[in-house]
């Protein structure tokens, strides 16, 4: 996607400017206009915590815009620093949340800046056609959306894409309650150190000293180990994090997703089914939009990308599975092009489906008119006696009959099966024979398949539990195993037998019946734990099977539950324990997945 900074600077000037704000605060702006001035051009504007450097007068981005074709056909290109980072005056506060009472004319939040930004923009950067666009991946999705939020009406067109929307939720940080430790620590230790003045500097990552993020999170031990031994309380949201353990005002008021009415601009939400960090965000921005403005203009696209891998390279691979088409390309030339040229230049008519969504396994793009698809039913799948998987409960006992493994916090079970301190983004398609090879990971699977399985919708799984511990994690993944007459390689990795992890995702069993009200496992009683694991849009090939893990830890993917019912951001070491768990399959206590297949 980059180009020569040289011919960039053919064809564009760069001017940088401080930008006042309702309450005087001025924010630093970047501006990339195009010096052929024969027509006017439409202004694409994105709003970042990550810097809109270079910062010199004449240095140039390596590409700007989200796309090159965009950045050919003729853009004004603006680049802002949020307040409180970087060039930008002001106090940053993370997710900032939106208010709905505004208390005075210098009352502010990120879609007040949107709007004074977007105003300035207009009155300021010569020959614009007085519409504007903005988009953003994963902070800066969030940021587009609050500029949806400001309905300035010569905002027309808002593309976030894999935006932050709840951090408690499912983005980034949490998935149900349980945190995301790597993913957490890592960024928070060098974004959330606090700023001493006006920058155009990173802050320096946190050093390791070692490349095994498995021990270096054994090693820590308990969580409020970080701040003690890493951290020394300097890092704002870090101490936020671990003083608001459960869904409470703090968290509730930073849910985003909640004041998505009335919104005015054309949205594209974009999102990966393999993206490790805002797949919760798309999926649900783009449904709650939808929900409260059912007449608006709203898309939808999902591809099989990690995060933010639709404007980087051609999509066509993530890790060893291979999609068989360039899929970040079509998005670009195909989707993402067109979108902005017809709302912001009206020089073509556009003829996107409300949702384009990919559909892996069988590798191929569906239109759909809503996503869910309406045309599509409800299905389940059973765990079942001796480790099977049924689509039917035919098989399950009328008597009790469960399957068991112990959970030790001193050994817990790897996420992936490689080095690394950071977040592995490739881990939601890794292969999970290492996983499925522990006794204390529960594996249920189908024979060959006979036709062609698709799953497609929203996943719920909803287990029937007991534990010897008042609190444990629950980790279910969907798998695909591949025939091992499969005789392709990718990268190298042989793919007869690959178990490729579909989905996957965690509950903190002290959240199965609310995030705001966590409550104990009742001991050796059978609790149910039902929760959603996010979207597929995937078919199970013919001659593969389908398998199902259950497991109580991911580490350090989500961070060691003691499984006690106590303050996890505050426990002991005294306070891990092992815990015996039975999983029940019967027909009382049916344990299994749900799922939605298109009807024939």
């Amino acid at each position: 996607m980059a180009q020569d900074a040289n011919e960039l600077k053919s064809r564009y000037t760069k001017k940088m400017y401080p930008v006042s704000m309702r309450d005087g605060v001025k924010l630093f702006t970047v501006v990339y206009e195009p010096k052929d001035k024969s027509r006017k051009y439409p202004i694409l504007f994105n709003r970042t915590p990550y810097g809109s450097g270079p910062y010199g007068p004449d240095e140039f981005k390596e590409s700007i815009g989200p796309n090159s074709l965009l950045e050919k056909s003729g853009y004004i290109f603006v680049y802002q620093d949020v307040r409180g980072k970087y060039m930008s005056e002001g106090l940053f506060v993370d997710v900032r949340p939106f208010k709905t009472v505004r208390n005075g004319s210098k009352d502010i939040d990120e879609s007040t800046d949107a709007w004074d930004s977007i105003n300035w923009l207009l009155k300021n950067i010569k020959n614009n056609n007085g519409k504007v666009g903005m988009w953003g991946i994963s902070y800066p999705g969030f940021y587009a959306a609050m500029g949806a939020l400001s309905n300035h009406p010569n905002l027309v067109a808002v593309s976030p894409q894999a935006p932050v929307m709840d951090w408690f939720t499912g983005d980034d940080f949490h998935h149900n309650g349980a945190l995301f430790l790597p993913h957490a620590f890592d960024f928070f230790s060098s974004f959330g150190k606090p700023r001493t003045s006006l920058t155009t500097e990173r802050p320096a990552p946190f050093k390791y000293g070692t490349d095994d993020g498995y021990h270096f999170y054994r090693q820590l031990g308990a969580l409020e180990n970080a701040n003690k031994v890493y951290l020394n309380y300097d890092i704002g949201f870090w101490n936020d994090l671990m003083a608001h353990p459960d869904y409470d005002a703090f968290w509730q008021e930073r849910n985003a997703l909640q004041h998505f009415k009335g919104i005015k601009s054309a949205t594209l939400v974009v999102g990966g089914f393999y993206d490790a960090e805002n797949l919760y965000g798309a999926l649900n921005l783009y449904k709650t939009i939808e929900k409260n403005n059912p007449k608006g203009e709203n898309y939808l696209v999902m591809g099989p990308w990690s995060h933010g891998q639709w404007a980087r390279n051609d999509g066509q691979k993530l890790g060893p599975i291979n999609f068989e088409s360039k899929t970040s390309l079509f998005f670009r030339k195909e989707v993402e092009f067109e979108f902005f040229n017809y709302y912001l230049k009206g020089e073509t008519d556009l003829e996107l489906p409300e949702a384009y969504v990919f559909e892996s396994g069988a590798n191929v793009w569906k239109a759909y008119k809503e996503w869910p698809p309406a045309e599509s039913e409800e299905k389940e799948i059973f765990l079942a006696p001796s480790g099977a998987l049924s689509f039917s409960q035919a098989g399950l006992s009328s008597k009790e009959s469960y399957q068991e493994y112990t959970s030790d916090p001193a050994k817990p079970v790897p996420y992936i099966d490689s080095i690394g301190t950071r977040m592995n983004k490739y881990y939601m398609v890794g292969d999970q024979r290492f996983a499925s090879r522990r006794t204390d990971v529960l594996v249920f699977e189908t024979e060959p398949l006979k036709e062609d399985v698709t799953m497609t919708g929203p996943l719920v799984a909803d287990l029937f539990l007991s534990s010897s511990t008042d609190d444990a994690d629950f980790v279910v993944k969907l798998v695909d195993v591949f025939p091992d007459s499969e005789n392709k390689k990718e990268g190298g990795i042989p793919l007869g037998g690959y178990q490729m992890m579909v989905r996957g995702d965690v509950m903190r069993s002290r959240y199965r019946k609310s995030l705001s009200k966590p409550e104990p496992l009742v001991v050796n009683d059978i609790n149910e734990v039902k929760f959603n694991l996010n979207d597929i849009n995937h078919t199970f090939r013919k001659d593969h099977r389908i398998m199902v893990q259950v497991q109580s830890s991911w580490f350090p993917l989500v961070d060691l539950n003691p499984q006690k019912f106590v303050n996890i951001s505050t426990a002991k070491k005294e306070d891990f324990q092992k815990a015996k768990i039975k999983l029940f399959h019967t027909a009382r206590f049916p344990s299994h997945l749900k799922f939605l297949q298109l009807k024939k």
